[in-house]
């Protein structure tokens, strides 16, 4: 299996951050030379990944762009917190790792929900952002809106049986071995080929540590809940900033249906289909979404903002 020193070589200069008495991780990328289009990006993971599923991303935007990627509370080399988890936690993390390191607007970029924690950031933190960019976009509120009002209880109860802490733990300590990860991870992409054994490692690594299968079980019995994250439907239309979608057609995690969806709140979202990617386009077609998200901050993000300077008034 190849070594973790590799793909951590690929990812920038990590850091260590305390956060609310919490050890937390980050890495960054600066570019060589600094330009008036240059904007800051944040980079967020999904769920069960880290930075170093960015390892395809980190230095092909970071020729142009300041970028930083962190580890959610929970996942990756931050500490695996015995804390509530829910979308608002983590939006607190980036607001505050951006008033203590970068101070300007940003651009979020986020992959599955790390989209959600980019779009609830950018919600409630508009002096923060001034772009967001969704890799998959799951939606809290769409899990309630098909149960049945009916069915709810008895669901709940149900959910709540299959995600005892003993259940999950024990059903965690199978499934964070090497071969179970594979066929995981396998769920998420289009291409088998592209779960790789950097990949497996990068997913396996964290799940190791202690208090790794306390989180999980947190967090997972978190997701069933419906104050975990704010819903998609409310929010979107409600931003004034440019958005980019982009959905892999062959998603098994989110259907690709949603997409549509969602490009239909709000006329700034753009939305771009990948026919040969699964939920981490990000990961199995990386040329081409790094491509797009340069392309579309240099003309939906530094355009609409030299236009803006352009006709402001002297004084």
């Amino acid at each position: 299996m190849i070594t973790s020193q590799q793909w951590q070589q690929r990812v920038g200069s990590q850091r260590d951050w305390v956060w609310r008495g919490w050890q937390t991780r980050y890495t960054y990328i600066r570019p060589t030379h600094q330009t008036a289009k240059t904007v800051p990006l944040i980079l967020l993971h999904g769920f069960g990944t880290s930075i170093g599923h960015w390892r395809q991303n980190l230095a092909a935007l970071g020729e142009h762009h300041t970028v930083y990627a962190l580890d959610m509370l929970g996942f990756g080399a931050s500490e695996k917190a015995s804390v509530t988890y829910k979308v608002n936690l983590w939006v607190d993390q980036v607001y505050d790792f951006w008033r203590t390191f970068i101070r300007q607007p940003v651009i979020l970029v986020g992959n599955s929900i790390g989209s959600l924690i980019s779009l609830a950031a950018a919600a409630r933190h508009p002096d923060m952002v001034q772009g967001v960019v969704m890799l998959s976009l799951p939606d809290p509120s769409v899990r309630e809106e098909m149960i049945p009002a009916f069915l709810r209880p008895a669901i709940a109860t149900i959910e709540n049986i299959v995600a005892s802490p003993l259940l999950i733990k024990t059903l965690f300590r199978l499934v964070r071995r090497p071969g179970m990860v594979r066929r995981w991870a396998g769920l998420a992409y289009a291409d088998s080929s592209a779960v790789t054994d950097e990949l497996v490692d990068i997913l396996v690594g964290p799940a190791q540590e202690r208090g790794s299968a306390q989180a999980f079980c947190a967090i997972l019995k978190a997701m069933t809940s419906p104050k975990f994250g704010p819903s998609v439907k409310a929010m979107l239309p409600t931003l004034k900033i440019p958005m980019l979608l982009i959905w892999g057609q062959q998603d098994r995690m989110v259907p690709p249906a949603f997409a549509q969806q969602f490009a239909s709140y709000n006329p700034n979202l753009q939305l771009l289909n990948l026919d040969n990617a699964g939920h981490c386009p990000h990961d199995e077609c990386p040329e081409e979404v790094n491509q797009a998200i340069l392309e579309w901050i240099d003309r939906s993000v530094t355009d609409t903002n030299s236009a803006a300077t352009s006709l402001s008034p002297i004084v």
